[in-house]
């Protein structure tokens, strides 16, 4: 959708708006700027104008400045046209003439500014509205993405799954049907992760005992018996959305951990830990102590639909992911700890 110009220049003050004195001084030019051009026509004006220049000074200061440059430019504005245009002569001298001409005054630059200040607020709540709007289109699709993703690594689970029991049924009837109900079970621990991940019940627990349940739902899942998870977090909350974004990454993180840190079955720790780094910022470790990422590994120029997943819930956290080698793997998200204008 193209925007018109008008809400472009719209747009474009706000800069200007945000510098008080800078207003302050653009007034009192614009002020300065008008008096001049009303002396330099009043010989050829007929009687009845005092206000010619000044509304339009008034109008535009208030347009670029604001508010509070506005009212100055009216107050001073309205102080020279009283002191050198009303009747009956020079000076701040009050007749039922000139006290009903500087009502008509007050009246008219008290609509115009008003006007002005509630199409700037109108404008800001556009904008704030528009930055929500494309803030949620995001969310939603890394979402939908992160949903595909999951779906498609749980049909590959699924077939593997069967796969194996395949393998070790034979033609013994007893092993196809304890086969048949392991497969079961985990197909229902990969439903209980879900239910824990998109349940809004569950803003209710406590962030480390949360993590804690979702983690050995993940162990439980991928049959990783000689796995320990480790859950160190401060009693912090989170809202509901960034609790689900914050538990997507850990699912994200640590199923890749569970796929690739710890071939054949090796026993390992996984340890998820949540530090406060500043007042209105916090960090998040995911480590292991498997074999390691590659060496030379760039998540930046990896292909993986995971690790863009995972930089895409980062981003919704106004976040920034890490990787780190050395024994094992580390992947850090420093990340704010409310959401923005919250």
């Amino acid at each position: 959708m193209r925007r018109s110009w008008f809400w472009t220049a719209l747009q474009a003050t706000e800069r200007l708006r945000a510098r008080a004195w800078l207003g302050d001084l653009v007034a009192l030019g614009a002020t300065a700027v008008a008096l001049g051009l009303r002396l330099a026509v009043d010989d050829v004006l007929p009687p009845g104008f005092p206000y010619l220049t000044f509304f339009p000074a008034v109008i535009l200061t208030t347009f670029f400045c604001g508010l509070r440059a506005g009212i100055t430019c009216a107050t001073l504005s309205g102080l020279s046209a009283w002191y050198f245009f009303l009747p009956p002569s020079t000076g701040f001298i009050l007749s039922a003439q000139s006290g009903l001409a500087l009502a008509f005054y007050v009246f008219i630059v008290a609509v115009d500014i008003g006007l002005i200040h509630i199409m700037h607020t109108a404008g800001e709540r556009l904008r704030h509205e528009r930055a929500v709007t494309a803030g949620l289109y995001e969310q939603q699709r890394t979402m939908f993405q992160e949903l595909q993703h999951r779906v498609a690594n749980n049909m590959q689970f699924v077939a593997a799954l069967l796969t194996l029991q395949k393998r070790r049924v034979g033609n013994d009837p007893q092993a196809a049907l304890a086969a048949l109900d392991e497969a079961r079970i985990r197909l229902e621990t990969i439903s209980r992760i879900h239910r824990r991940l998109y349940d809004p019940s569950r803003i209710s627990l406590p962030v480390g005992q949360y993590l804690q349940e979702l983690c050995g739902d993940l162990l439980d899942a991928t049959g990783a018996r000689n796995i320990v998870c480790l859950v160190d977090v401060p009693p912090v909350r989170f809202d509901l959305t960034r609790l689900t974004t914050l538990s997507l990454l850990v699912v994200e993180v640590v199923t890749n951990a569970l796929k690739h840190a710890f071939p054949d079955g090796a026993r390992g720790t996984i340890t998820i830990r949540i530090e406060a780094m500043a007042p209105d910022r916090m960090a998040l470790t995911i480590a292991d102590d498997g074999r390691g990422i590659p060496a030379g590994f760039d998540p930046e120029a990896s292909r993986s639909l995971g690790l863009r997943i995972a930089q895409g819930l980062a981003a919704q956290l106004d976040g920034t992911l890490t990787y780190a080698g050395g024994p094992g793997t580390v992947v850090r998200l420093d990340f704010a700890a409310e959401a923005p204008g919250a």
